[in-house]
């Protein structure tokens, strides 16, 4: 998927300590009407030391099996592409969403616009209609006097 060529291209550069940090930029859908713009930390990942200090069993050393590095070496990638994956959902879900919100509006201005012309056309053709009868009525009028 795009999502995994995408991440493919931007993790090397990350492991080989080229880039500080990564960062990725869209539109977070909230619903059809709203699509707010985020720009999102993705490497290096968020610490998991950040709420160390207020849980439970802080100071605790654990032993990870595998090591700790072979765990990141593993998740890194999917990580980056999972979250790679929903912005681009995200995105799209938001395009999705004004484009149907424009066609809607389009489609209202359409029926709109066939209402007015529809309009137009009976009057001038009522109109149309009323003067050959009036034609007819003074035809008639002159032959009667004449």
């Amino acid at each position: 998927t795009l999502a995994v060529e995408i991440a493919e291209d931007v993790i090397p550069p990350f492991e080989k300590e080229e880039d500080d940090e990564l960062y990725i930029i869209y539109n977070e859908f909230r619903n059809v009407a709203v699509q707010r713009p985020m720009i999102v930390r993705i490497l290096p990942p968020p610490s998991l030391n950040q709420n160390a200090e207020s849980a439970p069993d802080r100071g605790l050393d654990y032993i990870y099996e595998p090591s700790a590095d072979a765990l990141l070496e593993k998740f890194l990638p999917m990580y980056v592409h999972n979250m790679i994956y929903r912005a681009l959902v995200e995105t799209s879900a938001g395009e999705n969403g004004a484009r149907m919100a424009a066609m809607d509006n389009a489609t209202k201005n359409c029926d709109d616009l066939i209402n007015n012309l529809t309009l137009k056309y009976n009057k001038v053709r009522q109109a149309a209609i009323t003067a050959e009868l009036m034609d007819i009525v003074g035809g008639t009028e002159a032959l009667a006097k004449g």
